[in-house]
């Protein structure tokens, strides 16, 4: 995975370089955001660490251009002295994940695991994709679901639900590859869940999500909530 560093600050930009690398990664790095756009077309990034106060234009502002949006690579925002309200612009305009400095090399490589399946599903084909997980035990169910692909917020319908993913009825096609957020409540009692997911396979009227990284609580509720449908 070809991870772009967007940091003006040459020692930490480093330090991201010999960290991203530890981990297995290619990283390359850019001073400002100018040079990221240039570098967004010319080296195809698969991943960008991108900080918000930048010289020039702001990493926010880098969110916010045309190019940015329409490449779809995913951003993981990284400082230490942006605004709350910067923070929540980031994550507005699409950036997947927003984390403070000091980052030590755990939570990099979290961040990054988190990040290459977004990045690798975005690949054509022949290149490396996002290795299918083991299906799990699926059961027919009707819930409602909210699908937040960032620059636009849908309504669907769940009609099969497993620990690992979901399908959903939804009023238009969606993209393969594309990340969103779901939101949806299993009528088990428990809390609302938001989960992060892929669009696996997608047609005219419904949608495979593939879930990213639950937490053991939460595959274990889903698969207690399956397993009791399919008795």
């Amino acid at each position: 995975m070809r991870v772009l560093i967007v940091e003006d600050d040459e020692r930490l930009a480093e330090i991201f370089r010999d960290f991203i690398g530890e981990l297995g990664y290619q990283p390359f790095i850019v001073g400002s955001a100018e040079d990221a756009l240039s570098a967004l077309a010319a080296a195809r990034p698969d991943a960008i660490m991108l900080d918000v106060r930048l010289p020039g234009m702001s990493g926010v502002e880098f969110l916010s251009q045309a190019a940015v949006r329409e490449s779809e690579v995913p951003v993981v925002v990284v400082s230490g002295v942006a605004t709350e309200n910067e923070a929540r612009a980031c994550l507005k305009l699409g950036a997947l994940d927003f984390i403070r400095k000091p980052v030590t090399l755990e939570r990099l490589g979290q961040v990054l695991a988190y990040l290459r399946p977004f990045a690798l599903a975005r690949r054509p084909s022949g290149e490396e994709r996002v290795i299918e997980r083991r299906p799990a035990p699926r059961a027919a169910v009707k819930l409602p679901v909210r699908i937040d692909g960032g620059r636009e917020v849908r309504d669907g319908t769940c009609t099969e639900l497993s620990s690992t993913g979901m399908r959903a009825r939804v009023s238009r096609r969606m993209r393969a590859g594309q990340a969103v957020k779901l939101g949806f409540t299993p009528p088990d009692g428990g809390a609302p869940m938001n989960v992060v997911a892929l669009v696996v396979r997608s047609d005219p009227e419904s949608a495979a999500f593939w879930f990213l990284d639950l937490l053991e609580h939460e595959v274990s509720r889903l698969n207690t909530f399956v397993s009791r449908l399919l008795r």
